[in-house]
């Protein structure tokens, strides 16, 4: 009895990639990433690490060729940060930032990008329309939006007896959700058009599957269209919790740096004034790694809300 080829034990096949495992499927396309990684890693991994580095050090600016010693002080810069009023009132003036922002960009993109893929005549005009406050500079925009809700503005002008006293701007309670309305305007074109390459990629078959079940407007933009964009949805609200703790301009600009007394204070606004102006590092470093903490536990939230929902 002779043996065959199926009676020959099976010998392992040996890998013709050892790399394979390492660097993946498409090692090509990790070649091609690596200038980007690099990049981020040198703009914006390096000065968090040096930022996480400097908030447990006595650190203060000296001369470019003096050398000196910046003592271990634990957690004393965040303790300083924490228990400052100033700190505490700006963190609550974004959460109250966010609220507004946050929700109102999302639903307006997703409504006014439904709306617009809908259209088939100037719908490229209606597009540029939305997307020309984004590009726009920000200090012309607020020398606009500065005159429309000033004391004789436009706005109040149109509202006559129901006017705010004081005005949007200068009013404690109404600074911020002012900077916020005027941010979700300024921003909703970018998430437009986010929201318009999504829609495109729903199938038509969808909306008359549910047409032919009965399904209304709404009911085909609440069972197909809100589904049809989930991901997109988690990307925009990441994307704009992030725009919204960074916020600078807007307060610097249409509230002269915070005000009144503070209620228009944002943690990077504070960052600036204590480690610029009141020459500080140590303490601003410290207000942005909370901010950072605080920014990452937020979107990873709606990274989850988005897979799960």
């Amino acid at each position: 009895m002779t043996a065959t080829a199926h009676d020959a034990p099976v010998r392992p096949r040996r890998s013709r990639r050892p790399l394979g495992g390492v660097l993946g499927a498409q090692p090509l396309g990790l070649l091609l990433a690596l200038p980007y990684v690099l990049f981020l890693a040198a703009v914006m991994a390096w000065p968090l690490i040096q930022a996480v580095w400097i908030s447990f050090q006595d650190y203060f600016f000296t001369a470019p060729a003096m050398v000196v010693d910046h003592p271990f002080v634990g957690f004393e810069n965040y303790i300083s940060a924490i228990t400052d009023p100033d700190v505490r009132q700006s963190f609550k003036n974004i959460a109250v930032f966010l609220v507004i922002n946050v929700p109102l960009t999302a639903v307006l993109s997703l409504v006014l990008a439904s709306a617009l893929n809908r259209i088939v005549r100037f719908a490229s005009a209606f597009r540029v329309a939305f997307y020309i406050p984004y590009v726009t500079a920000s200090v012309s925009l607020i020398g606009v939006w500065m005159l429309l809700f000033s004391r004789n503005g436009l706005v109040n002008t149109i509202l006559g007896p129901l006017a705010p006293e004081p005005s949007w701007l200068v009013n404690s309670a109404l600074a911020m959700p002012s900077i916020a309305l005027y941010v979700t305007w300024k921003q909703l074109g970018f998430y437009i058009l986010l929201y318009l390459a999504a829609l495109q990629g729903i199938p038509k078959e969808l909306y008359e599957s549910a047409e032919m079940d009965g399904a209304g407007v709404v009911g085909r933009f609440r069972n197909v269209t809100v589904p049809g964009v989930r991901s997109v949805t988690a990307l925009v609200l990441i994307l704009a919790i992030i725009t919204g703790a960074n916020l600078f301009t807007e307060p610097y600009l249409l509230t002269n740096g915070g005000g009144p007394d503070g209620a228009s204070a944002t943690p990077v606004l504070l960052i600036y004034q204590k480690g610029i102006q009141q020459t500080n590092p140590d303490v601003a470093s410290a207000i942005g790694v909370l901010l950072v903490i605080g920014i990452g536990m937020l979107s990873m939230l709606a990274a989850r809300s988005g897979r799960e929902t």
